[in-house]
């Protein structure tokens, strides 16, 4: 069996998780359904909201199983401290009695349960693979946080990687492991396009200013000439929001370029927005410390519907299996933005989704070597 610990959403979908790790963790579970093995989803995902739930097990398909633990709701700071110790405490005990030695566990890495694992390592000795998809101590500038991540890792047997940098930063042990850069989901052509003669440019993602990628796709429309629409879609605090607006506000009055804030887009809606524009922007602040070990998941979706990607040269990006289908600025200015957009020739023949077809092949064969038994 299969033990597959994470955040899913669960059966009523009140449940607290982060869309792209879900997608992801949904299709390594279907990547390895593929591969003929038994699997059981296990989420220690708790309340999004103050209706607490009971836990249960339901079986979702021939061999899938999710099995997700009662939670308290979110009340107050005092019955949220003791959600997160009464899921630790189910982690715990339904491992002690219902995993075998000769089980596999993998894991999406995070600090709310890594320590349990390390303890559920020592006594039932299954084989543990951890999946990691950055290091959050990184992201946050949490030394001591960074500190107790490198020190987890060491009780995993294998692992799952977004970028063979990571694996250089947290593999010192030289385990085995293998990279997924995101989701290898191809997404057939919609047929949908914009009618207008221009060229349309799309940012989807956070608006947090400290990843910089949306202000920095709206700045980069004070360069580009009228033919060219920059959309910006996603998400952020309403604070980051306004900022986002004011700056958009800003440019327009100064810019030939057309930029406009779309929404959040998400499921069909998002992916038919998308596939209506020719290029995708992966802008974000170069400096940050993440980008040493995390892959832009923005870039794989972009691909996957067959959109040319623009984006800052990175060493994540530079050492994927992506790389040459990328178009980089090296410069972290508008004006360097602007003109790699300029760069990318709509004319040339290209096709990204086949790329992405194979990565996924290739995928399903090297998770099924990774948990054998």
């Amino acid at each position: 069996m299969i033990y597959y610990l994470g955040y899913f959403p669960g059966i009523t979908k009140r449940r607290q998780s982060i869309l792209a790790a879900t997608n992801k963790m949904e299709y390594i579970y279907k990547s390895l359904l593929k591969c003929r093995k038994d699997v059981e989803l296990v989420s220690c995902s708790v309340s999004s909201d103050k209706t607490g739930e009971v836990g249960c097990k339901k079986q979702l398909g021939e061999r899938l199983k999710l099995r997700q633990f009662r939670t308290l709701g979110r009340k107050n700071k005092v019955i949220n401290v003791l959600d997160r110790f009464l899921m630790k405490w189910q982690l715990f005990w339904y491992f002690i009695f219902h995993s075998r030695k000769t089980d596999t566990i993998i894991a999406y890495h995070s600090p709310l349960y890594c320590k349990v694992l390390t303890w559920l390592k020592r006594i039932k000795k299954w084989k543990f693979i951890l999946e990691v998809e950055e290091i959050y101590g990184d992201v946050s500038g949490n030394v001591r946080l960074k500190k107790r991540e490198l020190r987890i890792c060491k009780s995993a047997d294998a692992f799952i990687f977004p970028t063979e940098l990571l694996s250089y930063a947290v593999n010192l042990r030289q385990k085995p492991y293998i990279v997924i850069h995101g989701t290898y989901q191809i997404e057939p052509d919609r047929r949908v396009r914009f009618h207008d003669g221009k060229i349309h440019v799309v940012y989807a993602g956070t608006f947090d200013p400290r990843k910089g990628g949306a202000i920095a796709a709206v700045a980069a429309g004070e360069f580009l000439p009228e033919n060219y629409h920059i959309h910006i879609i996603g998400f952020g605090s309403e604070k980051d929001k306004k900022y986002l607006l004011d700056e958009i506000e800003k440019v327009s009055k100064k810019s030939k370029c057309t930029v406009t804030y779309d929404g959040l887009k998400s499921g069909e809606d998002y992916i038919r927005f998308i596939q209506s524009c020719d290029i995708g922007l992966s802008t974000q602040n170069p400096d940050a410390a993440f980008n040493e070990t995390s892959f832009p998941s923005k870039v794989l979706s972009y691909l996957a519907n067959g959109l040319r990607v623009v984006s800052i040269r990175i060493k994540a990006l530079e050492q994927s299996a992506v790389n040459d289908l990328l178009f980089y600025y090296d410069k972290n200015s508008p004006q360097a933005i602007a003109d790699a957009i300029k760069s990318v020739n709509l004319k040339i023949l290209y096709d990204s989704r086949k790329r992405i077809f194979d990565l996924s092949e290739n995928f399903i064969r090297e998770i099924e070597a990774l948990t054998q038994d």
